[in-house]
């Protein structure tokens, strides 16, 4: 009798928790409208600079938003597993550099405003990139899980522009952009945030024989050499962007046969806050 009972117990466990996965993924929204609150908040408290190519956040106004962030945070955890692998891979990508983004402000907010750079976040153990705070596909993981593992890691992606979308709170970084990445949009928004990049004579500019670049194509080189459009190495990269570049024919040249000298510039970890 007891062997029964137990076994009763067990499977009225199993079926509560089944029941409240049900719950969950019925709580959650449908993929077209999940990032809705997000752009929201991207579109009243992000602004253009840098003549477009960078962004500056209004932590101060996303602190009184910080309700309708806390509640599209929810909203991601929400998602489980399953749900993430039956969408194409456009509306995993943008779901995770949402998260991604979000989750940084997030961490932003907890101290702000008595912060100058996420770097303060961190310890003299762990860096602010390793702390696992985050409830993301069933898991509590960091913002490094999200870019190096279920991003870069996962090799379902395997597109170095995604450097220029993820957004790591810093005037050094690509710029957050002003509207939440969507999977119908995604290849626009990619190219859109790699122009703007490249194209930002403060972070990537020739001058006196010598291409100076953002340590960004430093730090992740080998995302730059696994044959997106056909380029296998940072040069082969930038050379599809010549235009937005402004190298001349010889300049071209130069990099087309690597023998341009480049140099990478020190990043700057400073908030991009709009003060």
């Amino acid at each position: 009798m007891k062997i029964l009972t137990r076994y009763v117990q067990g499977l009225l466990l199993a079926v509560s928790i089944v029941l409240s996965h049900i719950a969950m993924a019925a709580d959650a929204p449908s993929a077209p409208h999940l990032h809705d609150d997000w752009q929201q908040l991207l579109i009243r408290n992000v602004q253009p600079i840098n003549q477009g190519h960078s962004s500056a956040v209004d932590y101060r106004a996303m602190l009184q938003d910080r309700s309708i962030l806390k509640g599209y945070l929810n909203q991601l955890s929400l998602i489980t597993q399953t749900t993430f692998d039956g969408w194409d891979t456009t509306q995993q990508l943008a779901f995770l550099i949402n998260a991604y983004n979000a989750w940084t402000v997030e961490f932003i907010l907890t101290t702000y405003p008595d912060i100058d750079s996420i770097k303060a976040l961190g310890s003299f153990f762990r860096s602010p990139w390793d702390k696992s705070f985050i409830p993301l596909l069933g898991e509590t993981r960091s913002l490094n899980d999200i870019e190096h593992k279920l991003i870069r890691g996962s090799g379902r992606y395997n597109d170095p522009r995604i450097h220029f979308a993820v957004n790591c709170a810093s005037i050094g970084c690509p710029a957050l952009r002003e509207e939440a990445y969507t999977g119908a949009k995604l290849e626009q928004q990619l190219a859109a945030q790699t122009e703007r990049f490249v194209a930002d004579t403060r972070r990537n500019y020739f001058k006196d024989g010598t291409l100076y670049l953002s340590s960004i194509f430093k730090w992740y080189d080998e995302d730059f050499t696994m044959g997106f459009n056909n380029s296998h190495s940072v040069a082969a990269f930038l050379l599809l962007y010549i235009d937005v570049l402004e190298l001349t024919p010889a300049q071209q040249s130069a990099l087309t046969q690597q023998e341009m000298q480049i140099e990478f510039l020190d990043y700057d970890w400073a908030l991009n806050d709009n003060q």
